[in-house]
Order: structure tokens, then sequence, then C-alpha cells
């Protein structure tokens, strides 16, 4: 049985993977999705031609995955696919964020990074030769960023990780793709508190056209997915220039 594995599946970017993936994996038999909001699920699987199977759960509790991995080991499928798009973020310096709730930009190292690495763990003894992995990074991983730092320091982790399991698989023909999208139009903005800012809407992208690019990327065995020029330039600088002259122009850019 051949399977793909989508986390944060229940809004956004995860979404989007799911609905878009029973036509880049025309073969799947199921496509398993993991989110804490059953409903939406449930509501997604409705829409699908390919069998979906829900798994509902925190991913910030140790359940799911003990779940997830009790459906492996019984089922014995060919993971194809793994697409690591659960997380979060919240904007605000380090002490402000800290001081509205002391334990979210913890919850957020959690998801955002051990989260991500204990799925990939726990598939990957089910992977096999032209199996993909997907992590969900973000332009942020680029370069530090001031009033965004615990988030951005959570997706570079993303992204090196990515990097160095792709090249400890590549002889094992599996790969990693980390995606790293700027803006992009979802719930995401309004639980990281940067809803209708205009700098952000500026280059404002679509779900989408950016898992298109992703899976296209995908296919062609990229390590990096980039979607957008203006983004591409983003990461063009941050490896050019000092990263303090890039976060000084994004504030300004900001501003």
């Amino acid at each position: 049985m051949r399977i793909a594995i989508v986390t944060g599946a229940s809004s956004g970017l995860g979404r989007e993977f799911v609905r878009q993936l029973e036509h880049f994996y025309r073969e799947l038999d199921e496509i398993w999705v993991i989110a804490r909001r059953e409903e939406r699920l449930v509501e997604l699987k409705k829409e699908m031609k390919t069998y979906v199977r829900v798994f509902a759960g925190d991913m910030e509790q140790s359940l799911v995955y003990k779940q997830v991995k009790n459906r492996l080991e019984n089922q014995n499928p060919d993971v194809r696919m793994l697409v690591n798009a659960a997380g979060f973020g919240k904007i605000g310096t380090v002490s402000d964020v800290a001081q509205e709730d002391k334990n979210l930009q913890l919850r957020m190292i959690d998801l955002n990074c051990r989260g991500l690495t204990e799925m990939t763990c726990v598939c990957l003894p089910w992977m096999s030769r032209g199996s993909r992995i997907v992590n969900l990074a973000s332009a942020a991983a680029f370069c530090p960023q001031s009033g965004f730092a615990v988030y951005a320091a959570t997706k570079s982790y993303v992204l090196s990780f990515s990097r160095g399991l792709g090249a400890e698989l590549k002889d094992k023909g599996i790969w990693v793709t980390a995606v790293c999208p700027g803006p992009v139009d979802t719930e995401f903005f309004q639980v990281s508190g940067s809803a209708g800012s205009l700098m952000k809407e500026s280059v404002m992208a679509e779900p989408y056209d950016v898992v298109r690019q992703a899976l296209l990327d995908v296919r062609e065995k990229k390590e990096l997915s980039v979607y957008g020029a203006a983004m591409k330039g983003a990461e063009a600088a941050a490896k050019l220039l000092p990263h303090s002259l890039v976060m000084k122009a994004m504030e300004k850019w900001g501003r």
C-alpha cells in the first residue's frame, strides 16, 4: 500500500498539499492527515477521491506519534511522501511575547522543531527509494528577524535539518525538500498577529501556487523550493550580504 502523510493538514499549506497530492502521486492508495481540528480533517476527507485516514491529535503531545507509528507497524505501508506542514509563529519581541504567554515561544520551538523531527523519525523506516520528505520552512529561515526571532530561528533549524537529512538519505534514494515561502494567504497571519501588514500584503502568495511550485521542485529532487521573485531575491541577499544589513533593510521595509 502506497501512502502519503501530511501534518498540519486542517488548514493553510498543509491542507493544500493534501488537495494537490492525489494529482502529483496518482498511484497513492491513502493519504494520512494529522492535525488537532478533527472536524476540518473530516471535511477535507469528503473532498478527496483518494481515501483519507484521519489522525486527530495535538502534535505537542506524544499520543498522535504513537498512533501513527502503531498504524504503520500494523499496515506496513510504503510511505511515498511525508509533508511536515504543522507549525505556527507569533509576531513580537521575545520579551513581549513572553509577557503575553510565557510558554508560547517554547511551544513554538516544540512544534516547529521537535514535532517535525519526531514525525520524520517515526516515518523514515517505512520510506524507500524514491520517497520524498517535504519540510515547511520559511523565507524567515534565511536570516534572523527582529520581532520574529524565535519563529525565524525555528525555521532556520528546519532548513538546516532538511539539508543535513537530505545528504544522509541521498544514497538511499530518498529526497528531502525544504519549502521556504514568504507570506502566504492563510490563517497563519491571524495567529501570528501580523494580519493586515502592508509589507506582507505586497508579496502575499496564494497557497495553491506555493504548493504547486513546491511539488514541481520535489519532482526535480531540489533541496530548496522558493516561490516568487521577491523571496528568491531575499534568499540571494541573505547569502551575499551581512545579516545585519539585511535585517536593517527589512526593518525599514516594515516601517
